[in-house]
């Protein structure tokens, strides 16, 4: 079976192999028809001081501390800091396709010409379109913007106009962002954001991957690369697709495709990265099951003083800097009541999210193992 998947595959970065994919030992078996089963086991995202307990009310606990779930990322500073200076950006741009008498009118209306948010891509654009869960978009850090225009000229225009810098050495733009963090009380100043741009994505001998915005495109990348952060962003599309309107929904048609597209190229990279998407996606749904479980069980507990004295409020609102502000404008007991509904909304979309990890799931080995039928390999996960 060597050469059909990636025994060794990266989690972090081109060519760290760190991610062991190897089935489980002695757990592979041929059926009566001739068919090799390869099992693997689910998965969580690691982190090394991190470890799930089996106690309900602990994993209670580090739900409501925000600790229930690793989101792996792709640098240090939060999404949500890096979305305000991207909407910057791109409403600079709105701004100018609506003066005539600019000279980036013509321009700026041709590069908003599906919508601004067409101008973006990668986690950026996943946090704008609004295409996962709140939770994700909380606790999701990254060190770049990346833009997608054909319009340079009009990108770093407007890059300019918000006090970006231009990096000749790097060829990339470059902004100091500060940010206010939650769980050290202290305001960070010293991050780097880059930008970048369409040049960049023209240098092919850097191995860059020519697409466009769309979730499809956003899907292709993700699963040729395969690094866990990209694996842990398409799952959390996946999380939220029932939460989708009727034109994203058009989109996730388009996923689809991007599906049936990499596992097309039955390249052992790829399929390496698809059973890993499984394992995980599989690990996550069960793991988010015993999160309602502990939800539906001990949601009352945030009104027991003995428990949560108001002293507690304070690190538990830690998880968002929307909570920190409410704790400051309301009362310990308001603060306990909206933190009550939070629970309880969780605890009422959780399974749902559970039920659509488990179906896309299913699909997607149906259509990894439809592709491997003449080899005569079953992929599991146990």
């Amino acid at each position: 079976m060597e050469g059909i998947w990636d025994l060794k595959a990266d989690v972090a970065q081109e060519g760290d192999k760190l991610r062991d994919m190897h089935p489980i030992a002695g757990k592979t078996r041929i059926d009566d028809n001739g068919y090799t089963h390869q099992i693997f086991s689910r998965q969580l995202f690691k982190k090394s001081s991190y470890i799930i307990p089996d106690e309900n009310f602990e994993l209670f606990n580090l739900f409501l501390d925000g600790e229930d779930l690793i989101y792996p990322s792709d640098g240090d500073i939060p999404l949500d800091v890096v979305a305000v200076e991207a909407r910057k950006v791109l409403n600079y741009i709105v701004e100018l396709s609506g003066n005539l008498n600019s000279p980036y009118y013509r321009v700026a209306n041709s590069a908003l010409k599906n919508g601004k948010k067409s101008l973006v891509q990668g986690a950026l654009k996943l946090y704008l379109g609004k295409y996962t869960t709140i939770d994700w978009r909380k606790k999701r850090f990254t060190a770049s913007i990346n833009f997608f225009t054909f319009q340079v000229s009009l990108l770093d225009y407007a890059l300019t106009q918000m006090g970006w810098e231009k990096n000749k050495e790097m060829n990339n733009w470059e902004k100091s962002l500060q940010w206010f963090d939650g769980e050290t009380r202290e305001t960070k100043r010293d991050a780097i954001c880059i930008a970048t741009n369409l040049n960049q994505l023209l240098d092919f001998t850097a191995e860059n991957y020519f697409e466009g915005t769309s979730l499809r495109d956003i899907f292709i990348k993700n699963l040729k690369r395969g690094y866990d952060v990209d694996l842990s962003d398409i799952i959390n599309v996946v999380l939220f697709i029932n939460g989708l309107n009727k034109n994203h929904k058009d989109e996730w048609k388009a996923i689809w495709e991007a599906l049936e597209v990499t596992t097309n190229t039955r390249n052992s990279r790829i399929t390496s990265n698809i059973i890993s998407l499984c394992c995980y996606s599989l690990g996550i749904a069960d793991h988010l099951e015993q999160v309602s479980f502990a939800l539906s069980k001990y949601h009352d507990k945030i009104f027991d003083k003995k428990e949560y004295p108001d002293e507690a409020l304070e690190r538990i609102c830690r998880s968002s800097i929307n909570w920190i502000q409410y704790l400051e404008k309301n009362s310990p007991n308001a603060t306990r009541n909206m933190i009550h509904e939070f629970l309880l909304e969780q605890g009422d979309e959780k399974p749902t999210y559970v039920k659509n990890l488990r179906i896309f799931t299913k699909n997607v080995l149906k259509l990894l193992n439809s592709k491997y039928e003449y080899l005569k390999i079953i992929f599991e996960i146990e």
